[in-house]
């Protein structure tokens, strides 16, 4: 969502999965009255949420000559943002997202502000104070004290996520369906267990304050309790701020409450997205916000696995078990493209000190099958993930995989590097456009994968030395499922454009 929607150091790509995959259609701003210039606040409705709630987003903006500043905040959301206007032309930047490219373009036109959000046409009208947003009470953090380890993700955990394909349009019959998918494509057998169904699954609170599942979700825990019979786990998310990234209600002083109906309806797994939090609490308070849920998590007595979703700010690695997490994103959004696979895995490399069995770095959801790079690209994709020792969480329709997402997702030797109880998290060294990363084994061998970042097919060798393995006594290439031979202690082999050579070394 940020995950999907989520947030603010998205790309454009991340974006796309976020503000618009929360507002959609989203018509987005509101302008000044004719003659003003685009200096005021302006109010834009959106859709109609699931849980009956409307969008809204409201544009807070300063014009002085020609450049523009302000603050755009939806309900789910906020980012600063910095334009320039020509004559009644503007163009808006978020600031802290793709800087190179505006995300919202469009003209002033008696009194209104007419353009595109990407792809999405908008008209938007001078706000009103009635527009404002309810003012919400400050909750001030935590003392930061150590939330005790619940023992899960000794190894990163895999699964499957709703958001990357599916987005808002995941219910309870998709959920179970894919239950079962997950069960006779063979996916559940080779490790793939949590089920997890991301935003847009909220409906209202209460007059107690208990946050209800909307419509598409009729009955949580029944839905738990299927997923249970297929031998899988069953996960949920929500924010720690008072709205989740699409707009939904999230557990912003309702933390105790929610962790509390998780556990009811049995829930194993939390993804928790900073979101909405951002409205409220600068950076330095991501510690102790996150450590709240931790507490609160930790209070049910039930076993969930707690995913903190911040993005990498605050340096989340060095803190991250503190608060009681077992996995952490270390990065914006992924999309299917291989720059953003790339560019999301290449930030991992300053977090690997830090992972370790009960606490992993994450680099976003898989985007395998969904349609938008190579089976070569899927390939590195899957090899990157486990050698980084990443959470394998899938983010395909699963209930109709081609015969080479199958191969790729149930690679068993590969899945088995990302598994390894060591937890050790594979670092690059770069020669040109091939990129080695080595991982340490728990049995003493080495996991090495090398990626053609290159346009062009191109030789890789693999040096016994440079992996500190002396005499090699078995090699086996892991897409190829065979065993390959070292000649001097160096093996050569070609490496398609954007692919990879993936082996486990072991030595004499």
């Amino acid at each position: 969502m940020m995950d999907q929607s989520r947030r603010r150091i998205l790309t454009p790509a991340s974006l796309a999965a976020g503000v618009l995959g929360l507002f959609l259609c989203l018509t987005l701003l509101a302008a000044p009255a004719l003659g003003q210039g685009l200096t005021g606040k302006w109010m834009a409705l959106g859709k109609t949420m699931e849980n009956g709630e409307q969008q809204k987003a409201i544009l807070d903006l300063k014009q002085s000559g020609n450049d523009l500043s302000g603050r755009l905040t939806g309900l789910g959301f906020g980012v600063e943002v910095k334009g320039t206007a020509t004559g009644n032309h503007f163009e808006l930047f978020g600031v802290g997202w793709d800087e190179k490219a505006p995300f919202v373009v469009g003209d002033l036109v008696n009194g209104e502000l007419h353009g595109k959000q990407w792809s999405d046409t908008f008209v938007a009208k001078p706000a009103t104070a009635a527009d404002d947003f309810p003012k919400l009470p400050y909750l001030d953090p935590p003392a930061l004290h150590k939330v005790p380890y619940n023992g899960l993700a000794k190894t990163p955990p895999m699964g499957w996520n709703s958001w990357n394909l599916f987005e808002t349009r995941i219910d309870d019959q998709t959920v179970r369906a894919i239950a079962d998918a997950m069960v006779s494509s063979g996916m559940r057998d080779a490790g793939y267990i949590y089920v997890n169904i991301d935003d847009t699954w909220e409906g209202v609170r209460d007059a107690q304050g208990n946050l209800q599942t909307n419509h598409k979700f009729p009955d949580m825990k029944a839905l738990a309790d299927y997923v249970h019979s297929k031998g899988l786990k069953i996960g949920i998310y929500s924010s720690p701020g008072p709205r989740t990234c699409a707009g939904y209600p999230a557990s912003y002083g309702h933390e105790d409450q929610d962790a509390k109906a998780f556990a009811a309806w049995g829930i194993d797994y939390l993804k928790y997205d900073w979101c909405s939090a951002g409205n409220i609490y600068k950076n330095e308070a991501l510690q102790p916000i996150y450590q709240k849920m931790g507490d609160a998590l930790q209070a049910t007595g039930r076993p969930i696995l707690y995913s903190l979703c911040e993005y990498g700010m605050g340096a989340v690695e060095k803190w991250g078990p503190e608060v009681g997490g077992n996995v952490w994103r270390t990065t914006g959004d992924i999309n299917d493209s291989w720059a953003s696979m790339i560019e999301n895995v290449e930030k991992q490399v300053p977090t690997a000190p830090w992972a370790g069995p009960g606490h992993f770095n994450d680099p976003d959801m898989l985007e395998i099958g969904n349609g938008h790079m190579t089976d070569d690209e899927y390939r590195t994709h899957m090899s990157l993930w486990s050698l980084v020792a990443s959470p394998l969480l899938a983010g395909n329709d699963i209930r109709k995989m081609s015969d080479a997402t199958k191969a790729i997702l149930l690679n068993k030797e590969v899945i088995a590097i990302d598994q390894d109880p060591l937890g050790k998290q594979a670092s690059p060294v770069k020669n040109g456009d091939l990129e080695t990363w080595a991982k340490p084994m728990a049995d003493g061998s080495v996991a090495v994968g090398v990626v053609n970042l290159g346009s062009a097919a191109a030789p890789a060798t693999v040096s016994a030395a440079d992996l500190k393995l002396g005499k090699v006594k078995k090699a086996r290439d892991l897409w190829a499922h065979q065993d390959v031979k070292f000649a001097d202690g160096k093996y050569t082999a070609t490496v398609p454009s954007h692919g990879v050579l993936l082996l486990r070394v072991w030595a004499k």
